[in-house]
């Protein structure tokens, strides 16, 4: 038998600790080899010796934070030791990670003038949608020297709509966009916001390289290369389908979809955006693809929680709100139904809600529960009533309420002016039959180009419009003044035509003066007008074309008659001209009776036998007439059946109808 394996022999309880001063040597190797775990053991062993050690409480939720142990270090903060430090920060860090916004903002509240906590702050407003705020506080560090600080800079500018001042803000921190992959990306997104896809797909294939020299150097392996470097290869994608290159964006995406090395914001915004390229086709699949990214164990869809932290909330809500869409198309009513009841809790700033309420009642045929709906929540918040009651005017137009759609457009009063605005409220009025209140809304437009002091100014358009429209409703007098206040001021030969149409029908010498202001047109000299009137029409006449054409011309060079060309000769399919084959029979569209071959078909002479009235004698010699004649019709028929297998069958075709024929009679008998 092997000898048994001695036990280990146990420390006496009275073998005293190493020192201290090695534990925080051992404590702080870890730390800088990152090796986070050890360091909160060790930081233990330290706290065993001395439980109220400020350097090594601080050390351990430093460590706790690092292993991405938040609810570790959190419970460490609050136990009664930690009470005599300082952990506001930390605290406010930790809740912040927790997605606990606004109790993250009450912690920091003591260290207002701290750069670290000043700059904790900015990234939570810009979490929270404060993005005016948050780029105050940069501002404010302008002049610190905080590493990686352009970064969210650049960040916080373009999500408060400022992407204009990016390329300022480079300049005055005097750093190049191409300093670090980060910060081309964040450049690269400002430019998009300004339309300029193109610098912005070179500048995000700049950010992706520089990435993979940075990282390759870093010694970073090629799949987490790739997770680093997803977003860039999102956004790249993103510009692709910008630019129109949608099949190469589809493809993109799929890609980053199907390789799965993408941390999960990017991954989520690839599958949004691929959802988005491909429209209403193959709902199913993207169906499946929305639940890649949805809570485990979750009947309904929720986003995960790594997402909700992590994207923003307009990030949030386009992917909601493309789920509802899916599921509409689908038609899946009753979880587009429950999804969309859930959205008011989870957006409740946000008129996404409302939209997509409307659009599932309008799915289900209640436009009129649906414009309900829609101006009660205008009412309610008129400051973001606009593109709610925009809604809702499609809404009412589609299900033929004019009358609502009119008035939900009149209750925009930044776009009243607009001339498609005008257009629309003027047809929606006619298709109700408000005359009055279409002229008044042409009436009121005209006015507001008058006083308007814009370069792009209008006015003609509507006044243009306005004379129009009352000309074609009986109101001459108000159409000829605006036409005529049209050839005052802009000399428009349209509104000199519409001038002398209009005062014809009132003033006819007034008429006449206007109609001496417009310019003889070419090609109609000599022209007898009273002797044009008295004629009853125009006659077409060969040739008038060409002569008005040559004295139109007369002064120029004699333009050449264009010549024909010769078109090849199209033939039938499989026709070889080369070998065209007998002649097709000239007589083939004639109809029958009317070809040299047509034969009428012979009379039975049989039905002329028998003469006389009903009942009557026939007599011996017509009998036999009769005998002979069928005796000769008896041989024809057999020589025909020797002859040939047709004529046999017409024969037989001939006796069966004049055997039908003569079974009648006996039945009228």
């Amino acid at each position: 038998m092997p000898p048994k394996s001695k036990d280990k022999p146990k420390p006496s309880p009275s073998q005293p600790p190493p020192p201290i001063e090695d534990l925080f040597s051992t404590l702080n190797r870890h730390i800088e080899q990152s090796e986070f775990e050890k360091a909160v053991k060790v930081a233990d062993q330290v706290l065993s010796i001395a439980p109220a050690d400020e350097d090594a409480i601080r050390c351990k939720v430093v460590a706790l934070i690092k292993a991405d142990n938040i609810e570790g270090a959190l419970s460490v903060i609050k136990l009664p030791q930690s009470s005599t430090v300082d952990f506001s920060y930390f605290k406010a860090y930790c809740l912040y990670r927790q997605n606990k916004l606004n109790e993250a903002l009450e912690s920091l509240k003591s260290q207002e003038n701290n750069p670290a906590a000043m700059l904790l702050k900015a990234q939570i407003l810009y979490r929270l949608g404060e993005l005016d705020a948050c780029v105050d506080i940069y501002r404010k560090l302008k002049k610190s020297n905080i590493d990686s600080l352009e970064i969210n800079f650049v960040a916080g500018l373009i999500s408060a709509g400022k992407a204009s001042e990016v390329k300022g803000t480079l300049e005055a921190l005097k750093v190049k966009a191409t300093s670090s992959f980060e910060l081309a990306y964040n450049t690269a997104f400002s430019l998009i916001e300004r339309n300029n896809y193109t610098d912005a797909e070179q500048l995000l294939s700049t950010a992706r390289r520089i990435g993979q020299e940075s990282l390759t150097e870093d010694n970073f392996a090629e799949d987490d290369i790739e997770i680093e470097l997803a977003p860039i290869s999102v956004q790249l994608a993103y510009v692709k389908q910008l630019l129109g290159l949608t099949q190469e964006a589809i493809g993109a995406y799929t890609d980053i979809i199907n390789r799965n090395l993408a941390d999960e914001p990017s991954l989520a915004v690839a599958v949004n955006n691929l959802i988005v390229s491909k429209g209403p086709k193959d709902i199913s699949d993207s169906l499946r693809k929305l639940d890649r990214i949805k809570e485990k164990d979750v009947q309904n869809f929720q986003l995960s929680h790594v997402l909700d932290s992590k994207l923003s909330p307009k990030q949030r809500e386009a992917i909601y709100a493309n789920r509802v869409r899916l599921l509409l198309h689908s038609n899946k009513m009753d979880q587009a139904r429950e999804l969309v009841a859930t959205l008011p809790d989870l957006f409740p700033d946000s008129v996404m809600p409302v939209l997509l309420q409307a659009a599932v009642l309008v799915r289900e045929n209640k436009a009129g529960r649906a414009e309900e709906i829609l101006g009660q929540f205008a009412e309610k918040f008129p400051d973001k009533s606009k593109v709610v009651l925009l809604a809702r005017a499609q809404v009412a137009a589609t299900a033929n309420h004019p009358h609502i759609a009119a008035e939900s457009l009149a209750k925009v009063p930044d776009i009243q002016h607009m001339p498609a605005t005008v257009a629309t409220l003027v047809a929606l009025k006619e298709r109700a039959g408000d005359i009055k209140g279409a002229s008044a809304v042409l009436d009121s437009a005209v006015k507001w180009w008058l006083n308007a002091m814009t370069e792009d100014n209008k006015l003609s358009v509507i006044m243009q419009e306005a004379a129009s429209f009352k000309l074609r409703h009986g109101q001459e007098e108000d159409a000829s003044r605006l036409y005529e206040e049209l050839v005052k001021t802009h000399g428009s030969i349209e509104a000199l035509v519409g001038l002398i149409t209009t005062v014809a029908h009132v003033d006819v010498n007034k008429a006449e003066t206007y109609e001496k202001k417009l310019k003889p047109l070419p090609g109609l000299k000599g022209v007898d007008v009273d002797s044009l009137e008295k004629t009853s029409g125009a006659k077409h006449v060969e040739g008038a074309f060409h002569a008005g054409v040559t004295e139109a011309h007369e002064d120029g060079k004699k333009e050449k008659p264009k010549k024909k060309r010769k078109r090849k000769p199209r033939y039938p399919k499989g026709f070889d001209p080369a070998n065209p084959g007998p002649p097709p029979d000239p007589e083939r569209w004639l109809p029958k009776r009317e070809r040299s071959s047509y034969r009428p078909k012979r009379k039975d002479k049989r039905a002329a036998q028998v003469r006389g009235s009903q009942g009557a004698v026939v007599r011996e010699s017509t009998n036999s007439n009769s005998t002979a004649s069928q005796a000769t019709s008896s041989k024809g028929a057999s020589q025909n059946a020797t002859g040939s297998k047709g004529a046999s069958q017409n024969a037989t075709a001939h006796q069966s109808k004049a055997s039908s024929k003569s079974g009648r009679k006996k039945s009228r008998n």
